[in-house]
């Protein structure tokens, strides 16, 4: 298992050289991600995995935290570079049955874990404000087939903070991981994407279907109009079904 070190300060002082005691600093926000299947922040930790570099977030996928409630991967923090759908993250093939691995390192006492599928809540598991151990395990059963983007969010119980994990998958395949992470666009003449709502919560690579065009999410967004996205909007055209 992995675990992030603290850092070692030796500090030089006064005019006869004397070092002072080494200081081991204390880790700064360590505290849990999902290791498998890979989520955003493990394919940025793991060397050789993505095609761009992630910046900071590679050097520590557990610090992904922010104030309870966000819909976004980043769930807000520093690190948005995990909120950008248009990126080529790695997409895992699974099951309609898959289990999420997460590793902590350290077990905050928890309310409840939370997974989202395509910005709608699919199961939640309550803890009661209990301490996890320190690998978490949680089995998902019926996910809708196709590609989607599941947030999985983990809510502290003492604090008003939670961590944030997205997670690419292609359901119903036979396992491994999808060499194009971009989406499939839907057959012409077929809108089988769910109808947009104004009122609905949608994560990057979340597809939907308006006014016999199919759209498709770049990032988070709610109570934008996919007709009215235009090119730079958050809206891509998938065109008409």
């Amino acid at each position: 298992m992995r675990r992030l070190r603290a850092t070692l300060v030796a500090a030089v002082v006064g005019a006869a050289a004397i070092v002072a005691p080494i200081v081991v600093a204390p880790s700064a926000s360590a505290h849990g991600w999902i290791t498998s299947p890979a989520s955003r922040q493990e394919q940025c930790a793991s060397s050789g995995t993505l095609s761009f570099d992630c910046g900071e977030i590679k050097y520590e996928p557990q610090s992904v935290e922010a104030v309870k409630g966000s819909m976004q991967c980043s769930g807000g923090s520093r690190f948005d570079i995990l909120d950008d759908a248009g990126r080529p993250w790695k997409r895992t093939t699974v099951g309609s049955t898959v289990t999420f691995q997460w590793e902590l390192e350290v077990a905050h006492a928890t309310s409840t874990w939370e997974y989202f599928v395509d910005g709608k809540l699919f199961t939640t598991f309550n803890d009661g404000g209990k301490r996890p151990a320190y690998d978490v395990s949680h089995t998902l059963t019926g996910l809708p087939s196709g590609n989607h983007t599941i947030l999985a969010r983990w809510n502290i119980a003492d604090t008003n903070n939670a961590f944030y994990n997205c997670v690419d998958v292609n359901v119903n395949g036979t396992g491994g991981t999808d060499p194009d992470p971009e989406p499939t666009d839907p057959e012409p003449g077929s809108c089988t994407a769910p109808a947009w709502t104004a009122g609905g919560v949608y994560l990057g690579g979340a597809n939907v279907s308006h006014d016999g065009r199919n759209y498709q999410a770049k990032w988070w967004t709610t109570g934008e109009n996919p007709a009215q996205s235009g090119q730079w909007g958050v809206w891509k055209d998938l065109g008409a079904c």
